[in-house]
């Protein structure tokens, strides 16, 4: 199954507000939310997609023959590829009744794993969401990244407490979403956090064993308080453009990111990255890996757990072949050399 086939099946399963688009560029949900759309004038996602395929790669063959190696190393695991399922929160409330949360959670956690990767859950203003999603990945041995929202500090301890319980790959924070309309105003609050209040959340995964990544970081200046706050990763994320209208596309700052913070903490980036040449295209930027959201619901919606693993598998297969018409038998070896221009 490829994934314009997945997208075919979604259709008429998802929505209403998802249209499963054979490309998921943000052209056809622009400006939707609730669902898979975007803030205000709804060209942030879009334009995070026409990023990637703005940036042209320099085609290399005059090499022997290899077959290119994806794995990657990720907050100290070994993954097959660096692509890591990217979050949703509320399943239900942006793309329809197909799948609950917790069903949902279950599908990409056991897909990814099954693939050797990993997947991240979501958090959202039901309790029962974190909950649910830190059982699940505490049945995996930990194979699942837990993102928690920037509630109120009891709240917050609360999830963490929850989060860390099940001893996962990584817990995160999406710190951007502080901006998301839907949580403006509600019980529990949230909103945005100092340094020093990250620096603390950092601090307690440390104590438990566990790597800390902080999402949502789209400024040098930013990145730099968060290594000094020693987050281990972070995440260049503008929320595909569900926070705040008029923001760069992931793509476009996430080269000065990775020149600020070095190798400080690993960079991760989400935000249109559609396809393995995407994915070769980030981590020619500097990124250690990549965050894919959006279309692993449609091809859950699609395919079930056979269709999450069989886009993983084309991205995969998408990253090998770019790397090999580039020259780059490893992904160490994918360096901005790579692209043109």
């Amino acid at each position: 199954m490829s994934y314009a086939d997945l997208a075919a099946s979604a259709r008429g399963n998802i929505g209403p507000f998802c249209r499963a688009c054979p490309v998921c560029d943000g052209r056809a949900c622009a400006g939707v939310m609730p669902g898979p759309g975007d803030k205000g004038t709804g060209r942030v996602a879009e334009r995070n997609w026409r990023a990637w395929q703005d940036l042209c790669v320099n085609m290399d063959t005059l090499h022997g023959p290899f077959s290119a190696d994806a794995r990657a190393t990720v907050l100290g695991r070994e993954l097959s590829l660096p692509v890591m399922v990217g979050p949703v929160g509320d399943v239900q409330r942006h793309y329809g009744d197909g799948y609950d949360t917790v069903s949902y959670n279950r599908c990409v956690l056991t897909a990814a794993a099954g693939e050797g990767t990993l997947a991240w859950t979501g958090d959202g203003l039901d309790a029962a969401i974190m909950e649910e999603a830190c059982g699940l990945v505490g049945e995996l041995g930990g194979a699942g990244v837990p993102t928690v929202k920037p509630w109120d500090e009891a709240t917050l301890g609360e999830k963490l407490d929850q989060a860390l319980a099940a001893r996962p790959a990584a817990v995160a924070m999406d710190i951007d979403a502080a901006g998301l309309p839907f949580l403006r105003g509600q019980v529990p609050p949230a909103g945005a956090k100092s340094a020093a209040q990250v620096a603390e959340v950092a601090a307690r995964c440390h104590d438990a064993g566990v790597p800390f990544v902080l999402k949502g970081v789209m400024t040098a200046r930013a990145a730099e308080r968060a290594a000094d706050a020693r987050v281990d990763a972070i995440v260049v994320s503008n929320h595909g453009g569900r926070v705040l209208d008029g923001t760069p596309a992931t793509a476009a700052v996430l080269p000065g990111i990775v020149d600020a913070v070095g190798d400080r903490v690993e960079v991760l980036v989400d935000g249109g990255v559609r396809s393995g040449l995407d994915v070769l295209r980030a981590l020619a930027l500097g990124a250690r890996a990549c965050l894919v959201c959006r279309p692993f619901v449609v091809a859950a919606f699609g395919g079930g757990e056979d269709g999450v693993r069989a886009f993983i598998r084309e991205l995969r297969s998408g990253l090998q072949d770019a790397m090999e018409m580039c020259g780059a038998a490893t992904v160490g070896d994918v360096t901005r050399e790579l692209l043109w221009g």
